[in-house]
């Protein structure tokens, strides 16, 4: 893939940002800082699959496909996300995530 770079510290970043945002989404109240950890999460898992693609298989574009649909699945989970942020925004003035069990009634 990139010469100099090994598979290793390529899933080490992927690992990194994983974590980051996994503690995004732990940690968050705000619906739009968790939606952005969960972001980070696809990204690095985009980051796996172009890695082992280039690393293990450098003439397939197996792990370019995945990260197309995963990019795709990404992008939908935003705009869904995104548009329920909005909703509860208008209907309580608020994106904590404490008070989302407030949108049933």
């Amino acid at each position: 893939m990139i010469p100099g770079i090994s598979l290793g510290q390529v899933l080490a970043l992927s690992a990194a940002l994983f974590c980051v945002g996994l503690y995004g989404v732990v940690t968050r109240r705000n619906a739009v800082g968790v939606l952005m950890g969960l972001e980070l999460m696809f990204n690095a898992a985009n980051l796996n699959f172009v890695a082992f693609n280039g690393y293990l298989h450098p003439l397939a574009l197996t792990g370019q496909t995945y990260v197309v649909f995963t990019i795709t699945i990404a992008a939908a989970e935003a705009t869904v996300g995104l548009a329920l942020v909005v909703s509860m925004f208008r209907a309580r003035r608020s994106v904590l995530l404490e008070h989302a069990d407030l949108l049933k009634g």
